[in-house]
């Protein structure tokens, strides 16, 4: 397990069309450190915003893509991407 302080977890949120209408059912997605675990996201979601309350985690890795330019070819970096659902009587996030 990596020994990663709160403030490193949560990378940056991710504001696409899809997870701006999960924000309704208080689902939030955030890019997060590769090595982080779901205790750990939870407690970084806790700490940095407040008065918040989290139900439960779902992660997901994506493996980075192959791309080419030419005869060269690279990799994107893999990411972690985590959906965190805070609790009814917990207080949204103001991402903006």
């Amino acid at each position: 397990m990596a020994d990663l302080k709160y403030y490193d977890v949560l990378l940056k949120p991710i504001v696409t069309e899809k997870s701006m209408a999960m924000q309704a059912e208080k689902k939030y997605t955030f890019s997060v450190n590769p090595d982080a675990t779901k205790s750990q996201i939870k407690e970084a979601v806790e700490k940095m915003f407040a008065n918040v309350k989290v139900a439960k985690v779902n992660t997901m890795n994506l493996d980075g893509k192959t791309r080419r330019r030419g005869a060269t070819v690279g990799q994107r970096s893999a990411v972690k991407k985590a959906i965190v659902q805070l609790t009814a009587d917990s207080a949204e996030i103001e991402l903006f």
